[in-house]
């Protein structure tokens, strides 16, 4: 029976990958680094600062990494003001809760973000779980973030649905053993069930995820 619903927060709960592309862009010119949809793409989409950084600028010392990881955030912070969440989440929240169910929030997203995204979306205290990369040894695509939501939420991975946009945060929910969504905001369906997506959905208006929904509730 399902249980819990754990949602990845940039690309998922809210299309945001243009605002960070932006806030990568400005913080990267001064070193001669151009980051448009391809390098997003390819080398950001998903992964973890530390991984980020140490490709994009591999000549730079890890402090420098750090720094400009920082400067990158509050940068994306002072842009992401406008967001909304993506079309049909807050039915989904509000179904969920009605029944029961417990919600769950995995990023790689530092705490700082995490907070700053929930209030500017009105999500702020809706999540039972919120697992931060400040709180896991090791970020996606290790499942270690989903496996400690779940030890939080004191649920077995058949019990819960996750729902995730990129390559790295599908891999993470798959090796966690949950049965997942790839949600369409920077990838095609293709690309995400070649890493494991059990469905893909543009919205959480689409009507193969209520078919499965409604399958693992009984209704």
């Amino acid at each position: 029976m399902l249980k819990a619903l754990i949602f990845d927060m940039d690309g998922t709960l809210v299309h945001s990958d243009p605002v960070h592309l932006e806030a990568f862009a400005e913080v990267l010119k001064d070193e001669g680094v151009a980051i448009d949809e391809e390098i997003y793409r390819s080398k950001i989409i998903g992964r973890t600062n530390e991984a980020i950084f140490a490709s994009l600028l591999p000549h730079l010392p890890v402090d420098r990494h750090e720094a400009y990881a920082d400067e990158k955030e509050a940068t994306f912070r002072r842009m992401a003001t406008q967001l909304k969440p993506l079309e049909g989440l807050l039915d989904l929240l509000d179904w969920a809760e009605g029944s029961g169910m417990k919600i769950a929030l995995v990023t790689n997203a530092p705490r700082l973000n995490a907070d700053h995204m929930l209030e500017v979306l009105g999500l702020a205290g809706r999540f039972k779980v919120e697992i931060t990369i400040e709180e896991v040894e090791r970020g996606k695509p290790d499942p270690l973030p989903y496996l400690t939501a779940l030890q939080r939420l004191g649920l077995k991975a058949e019990e819960a649905i996750a729902f995730e946009d990129s390559p790295s945060g599908m891999r993470a929910a798959k090796a966690a053993g949950l049965f997942s969504f790839g949600v369409l905001t920077g990838l095609t369906a293709d690309e995400m069930r070649d890493v494991g997506a059990d469905g893909a959905i543009m919205t959480f208006r689409d009507p193969a995820l209520w078919e499965i929904l409604e399958h693992r509730t009984g209704r």
